[in-house]
């Protein structure tokens, strides 16, 4: 274990990682390591850490493990894959525009454009309840979901990790910071879930807020953008290619229907490196 860490810290739209090199500085984080330097008073600060790793698996060029800021792993961030391809191409890890990298849910296979955005294809969205996973005996593309005595209709979509995404008038006014902690720890979702308010703009233009699992809300959310359009879609009221506002800029979210893969666009940009002393 060593004292000392090199990091990047990385930024998709506001929604912000700390990146750290495994494959070059062995390291092994604590739930409490990861939880200070997240930390935006006493650590370096961050929405999740990234560890990128060797693969693992054969035709793989990377392991990627997510860290949100409470310690807890999770499976999947779309903002995440987007830095980590930039990531590893600007630290000289590899010397491919398009990788093939190991999740925690699966293969993503990230590609960095000649505009300097990346292209991640994020695979085939999961529909089913019990694979979100959300407690339910229907299939039904939306369902009520009760939450502080107030029944609200949401679409249950894994994107690698589990959403429930609302349609709101105005995400300006939608209760995110009231509704989101009760909606990811809801006891329908068990493996918790990140909570998405859907404004649609037009069907080629929608506006997203997400209260993000363990995080709370973010600026960005890339998976969050990616399952408010399956659920637009799933409903009629998108139609793919959509792009996606955030309150930390814009993503383009590409979505054939049902069985296709969700491809994601936007930018991945590197703020500053540094060294950080582990406690």
């Amino acid at each position: 274990m060593t004292t000392k860490l090199a990091f990047t810290k990385m930024h998709g739209l506001g929604n912000d990682f700390v990146v750290i090199d495994a494959v070059r500085q062995p390291i092994r984080l604590t739930e409490a390591q990861v939880r200070y330097l997240a930390d935006r008073h006493f650590g370096i600060g961050c929405d999740q850490l990234l560890i990128v790793e060797p693969a693992q698996t054969p035709d793989v060029d990377f392991r990627y493990r997510i860290f949100n800021a409470d310690g807890g792993e999770v499976e999947q961030c779309g903002n995440g894959a987007r830095c980590f391809a930039r990531f590893v191409f600007d630290q000289g890890l590899t010397d491919k525009r398009e990788i093939r990298v190991e999740t925690k849910k699966g293969i993503i296979a990230p590609r960095l454009e000649a505009d300097g955005n990346v292209t991640v294809d994020m695979g085939v969205p999961v529909l089913n309840p019990a694979d979100v996973p959300f407690v339910s005996d229907s299939d039904a593309f939306v369902q009520p979901l009760d939450v502080a005595g107030r029944t609200v209709a949401i679409t249950a979509v894994s994107m690698g990790n589990p959403h429930a995404v609302q349609v709101v008038a105005d995400v300006d006014t939608a209760p995110v910071a009231e509704q989101g902690p009760l909606i990811e720890r809801h006891p329908r979702f068990p493996a918790r879930v990140n909570a998405g308010f859907l404004q649609i703009v037009d069907e080629h233009n929608a506006r997203l807020r997400v209260f993000e699992r363990g995080a709370g809300e973010t600026l960005a959310c890339g998976t969050g953008a990616c399952a408010a359009v399956v659920a637009g879609i799933l409903r009629e009221l998108l139609v793919s290619p959509v792009s996606v506002e955030t309150r930390g800029g814009r993503l383009s979210i590409a979505w054939n229907g049902v069985g296709t893969p969700v491809l994601m666009t936007g930018p991945a940009v590197a703020v500053f490196t540094g060294e950080a002393t582990l406690p």
